[in-house]
């Protein structure tokens, strides 16, 4: 049996052929190696993944695709964990930017985007994603994403920068205050996940000025400082996989088409075309 995971910060999501049947699909939360241990991902895959655990023995290979993926050491993080709950299994770890290439572009070229929680940009060769100067996370980067929606929305309140009537709305859902919120971001984990829930109030009052805005904002600096950083962007299709992407793409289409940008395939989660690139590709060999 074939387990295929696609691994933002926030959360996990895994699909395990059933071959003859339809695939099993299981959730979990986000397994980015930058922020948690080999020990805390084995302790969040028992406790979060029992049904599936029913049945490790029977996986035989897992294909895992996350953020924090990009380098050997954090590779060799999630493999030794994933090797101690399924022990049995061939594992293999990569970049959740590979995995974006493989679920939108297939075997083409192409420019793949990563707008959810956090954001990134790569090259698609046909075969490999370039090595690239992106993907700061939250602090230094993540433009166009949902930390950086949130931060805009915070920033906003607490300054002062608000409209008033969206100032009080956001204000009753969320009673802020300078001190939690930089205990929440700066002091305690998951500061990322912390920022981009506040995109859940964006989608309300998306209609309004200031939210359009907010979102044009966004999109222009992820345009501006991840897509034009390719001379060619505009000889290739810019696929976009995430929520953000997803669920604003009537705007984010806007902007890329004002800046002559080819927009592709967007799609909230690359899970299921994932699953079938792999075994299409297994079958193959």
């Amino acid at each position: 049996m074939i387990l295929v995971a696609d691994s933002g910060s926030s959360k996990t999501d895994w699909l395990l052929d059933n071959p003859g049947g339809e695939p099993s699909a299981y959730s979990t939360d986000g397994l980015n190696p930058y922020f948690l241990t080999e020990k805390e991902i084995i302790k969040k895959l028992q406790d979060q993944l029992q049904g599936l655990l029913d049945v490790a023995h029977k996986v035989t290979e897992i294909y895992f695709f996350g953020a924090g993926c990009s380098s050997p050491d954090r590779h060799e993080v999630v493999s030794n964990a994933l090797s101690s709950v399924f022990p049995k299994a061939y594992i293999s770890v990569d970049s959740d930017l590979l995995g974006c290439a493989y679920a939108t572009c297939g075997h083409e070229k192409g420019i793949c985007c990563i707008l959810g929680t956090g954001s990134n940009i790569s090259f698609f060769d046909g075969e490999e994603v370039a090595e690239g100067k992106h993907g700061l996370g939250f602090v230094l980067g993540d433009e166009g994403a949902g930390t950086w929606l949130g931060k805009s929305l915070v920033t906003d309140y607490l300054y002062g920068n608000m409209p008033a009537d969206i100032a009080k709305q956001f204000g009753d859902a969320y009673q802020l205050d300078k001190e939690t919120v930089i205990s929440k971001v700066y002091m305690q984990a998951g500061g990322n996940a912390y920022l981009a829930s506040f995109t859940r109030f964006l989608s309300k009052i998306r209609e309004t000025e200031y939210a359009q805005q907010v979102l044009s904002n966004s999109f222009t600096e992820f345009i501006e400082t991840n897509i034009k950083s390719y001379p060619e962007y505009r000889r290739y299709k810019c696929h976009f996989v995430g929520s953000i992407a997803y669920h604003f793409a009537d705007e984010l289409k806007a902007h890329c088409a004002t800046h002559h940008i080819q927009v592709g395939k967007i799609i909230p989660k690359p899970i299921h075309e994932l699953l079938k690139f792999i075994l299409v590709r297994n079958l193959a060999v």
